[in-house]
């Protein structure tokens, strides 16, 4: 039966089953189930309005807080292309239906536009009754709807497949990905193809956790150790195992509930859950814990590129977050956001943008490092710009020299830390002039700072022997600088 004629007849079945009269036939049972569950939802038949529109704004929040977003290449990749020659549409819902992304065909989204079958719409079946989208959400199985199986008549000249996408840690339903388009383009091939591209995404789904697992142990790994030889765990966040050390037996998840330090472990026993900054730390009743705090090591002085070390990682900084560590390094008492944000940008910053950056900063250096309320650093933290000062206020010259690579964040503009930057480089300078060390001084002149210094290489010339190999180098800087 091509696809005029099954639509006819699937139009005569329509009116038969919904017209109350008797029908000669049965729709099939996932459309009659469908329309069971849309008209006790008091969904209208004849609707002639469209599906609830949400607030662009809204649609904005929605797409950029959902997983999907992250897989939204691939899926693409998959579907667009065919879609757009097949004259259809690609859309991808969130769980409750909304369409948070459309694309494909030109003239098929002019075509859709007319029945709000675009971003913002939600096409659930509770509100527009039988369609692939909130059909497939609603069974959790890929689905085609075709012509007059959809339950709203205004409907009947489209057709559409859809599949539902779950999140590979918690089964949990995160969406629909739908093939649509107008009735003379259906295909039977467009159940697979949704299907193939939920499964895709799910594979990269898993990919990321995996990933993500792998972030959460190298973090959190010194909560399991420090409970020595005595049984215990790391869970993620959704209560899954990520890494156990000696216990008889472990589901391979467990529920933690909101606020709740104590669980059941599924065998009699009662284990004891601790929040961490990612995750929770499970434990046996009385089981000690060897409290450690995680390292840092800041390297901030100098052209090169600024480093956190963290419990031995490297981890290359950009010089917003090196800025935001080394005002934390100089306050070790804390600062708020809008104190780091006045540090950061004078009176034209706003403290959310702080308050983002200070989020993605602890997630990236791991629990155990950053405070909040005031923000600070509660890590056994050292870092050169900080050692510096201390030699300085010892009087310890060389040990300020071996350890100064150059200015604090040379690149900065932060009002707090041009103005740190200049005074270390006064002191040291001065210092340096002041005991008059020839060899102190040469050195000095080898940095960044020193080397463009004229009082440096006058003193330099005036205190270097008359056969030093050196005074050949500082004449031809001094001429040069003289210049």
């Amino acid at each position: 039966m091509d696809a005029p004629d099954q639509a006819r007849r699937l139009s005569e079945l329509y009116d038969e089953v919904l017209g109350g009269g008797r029908a000669t036939a049965d729709p099939r049972p996932l459309v009659a189930a469908s329309w069971e569950r849309s008209l006790a939802a008091a969904v209208d038949p004849e609707l002639d309005a469209p599906p609830v529109i949400v607030d662009p704004d809204v649609v904005a929040a929605l797409r950029e807080n959902h997983p999907l977003q992250a897989v939204l290449p691939v899926l693409r990749q998959t579907l667009t292309t065919i879609a757009d020659e097949a004259s259809h549409i690609m859309i991808i819902t969130d769980a409750q239906g909304t369409i948070l992304w459309r694309e494909g065909s030109s003239e098929v989204k002019r075509q859709a536009d007319r029945i709000a079958l675009s971003e913002g719409a939600i096409w659930s079946e509770e509100k527009i009754g039988t369609n692939g989208m909130g059909t497939s959400l609603a069974v959790g199985r890929p689905v085609q709807i075709h012509s007059a199986e959809h339950l709203v008549r205004r409907i009947h000249e489209w057709t559409c497949a859809a599949a539902p996408v779950h999140d590979p840690d918690t089964g949990k339903l995160l969406g629909a990905v739908d093939v649509s388009g107008p009735l003379r383009t259906v295909h039977p091939a467009m159940v697979a193809l949704v299907t193939a591209a939920a499964q895709l995404a799910e594979g990269q789904l898993k990919v990321r956790m995996a990933a993500a697992d792998e972030m959460l142990r190298a973090r959190n790994m010194r909560h399991l150790m420090a409970l020595g030889d005595a049984p215990g765990a790391l869970l993620t966040p959704t209560g899954r195992v990520l890494a156990v050390q000696p216990l008889e037996w472990l589901p391979d998840r467990l529920v933690v509930p909101d606020g709740a330090d104590r669980i059941d472990l599924g065998d009699g026993r009662e284990g004891l859950v601790e929040r961490l900054d990612e995750g929770f730390l499970l434990r046996m009743p009385g089981t000690p814990v060897r409290r450690t705090r995680p390292s840092l090591r800041l390297k901030l002085l100098g052209a090169g590129q600024p480093i956190a070390i963290v419990g031995g990682r490297e981890i290359a900084l950009t010089l917003r977050r090196a800025e935001v560590l080394a005002l934390l390094l100089l306050q070790p008492t804390g600062l708020t956001a809008e104190q780091l944000m006045l540090q950061l940008y004078g009176d034209e910053g706003n403290p959310t943008t702080v308050r983002a950056e200070m989020h993605r900063l602890r997630n990236l250096l791991g629990g155990g490092v950053l405070d909040t309320k005031p923000y600070r650093i509660i890590a056994d933290v050292t870092g050169d710009v900080t050692e510096v000062q201390k030699a300085l206020r010892s009087g310890d010259l060389p040990k300020a020299l071996e350890l100064y690579a150059g200015p604090l964040l040379a690149r900065s503009d932060a009002p707090a830390l041009r103005s740190e930057r200049d005074e270390i480089d006064a002191t040291l300078r001065r210092a340096l002039l002041d005991a008059g060390n020839a060899d102190l001084l040469w050195q000095f002149a080898q940095t960044s700072t020193g080397a463009e210094d004229l009082e440096i290489f006058e003193a330099l010339a005036a205190g270097l022997p008359t056969d030093d190999p050196r005074r050949a180098a500082v004449s031809a800087r001094l001429t040069r600088l003289l210049d």
